[in-house]
């Protein structure tokens, strides 16, 4: 008797369960169940949006970098600034600079930390130098100061052309490493 009790429930909350199933499936909304979802609906989920963004990090009164992009939506509760059409200057210990440009990226207010994508061809990383370092993502660490990417590389300039996978640069000392399968050509 009592196991009729415990069908009879299990096949109550079946019925009860598919109902909900098939109302989730007819009401859904596809941007609120996926975490991919298309990026207008993310975008339209920003708290701000803000044309011609700069964001600037200074310590002691001097410039560190600064960000710029043409657009930005902003996700207080996330402290996250999403960015379009990027154009980064990274200010050195000697006033050198490293100014590069990306499709997209993300900054993230609280630490400083930004990452930049290009969706096609490479961001272009120009030093004082002379040198150019090609990738196509890049991340920059405030606390160390310093860019890495776990994606291919390209550094050429000064008659050599240094191709490998990873890079890490230290911009307060100036030195960038390649971190895997290096080649290094002289190109005239």
């Amino acid at each position: 008797m009592l196991s009729r009790y415990i069908r009879g429930a299990l096949l109550v909350l079946s019925g009860i369960l598919a109902i909900s199933l098939v109302y989730l499936l007819t009401n859904r909304d596809e941007s609120e169940l996926s975490p991919a979802g298309p990026v207008p609906s993310r975008l339209e989920r920003a708290d701000a949006g803000i044309d011609q963004f700069t964001f600037t990090q200074s310590r002691a009164g001097a410039v560190q970098w600064q960000v710029q992009a043409k657009r930005a939506r902003l996700f207080e509760t996330e402290n996250r600034a999403a960015l379009e059409n990027v154009r980064v200057t990274l200010y050195g210990l000697k006033g050198r600079e490293l100014q590069l440009e990306s499709d997209e990226g993300t900054i993230d207010t609280a630490t400083k930390n930004f990452i930049l994508a290009k969706r096609e061809g490479t961001i272009a990383i120009q030093l004082d130098n002379g040198y150019t370092i090609f990738t196509n993502h890049l991340v920059w660490t405030d606390a160390r100061r310093e860019v890495t990417t776990n994606d291919a590389v390209t550094i050429t300039g000064n008659g050599l052309e240094v191709k490998g996978r990873g890079l890490v640069g230290k911009l307060d000392v100036e030195e960038f490493q390649i971190l895997e399968d290096v080649h290094v050509e002289i190109v005239q």
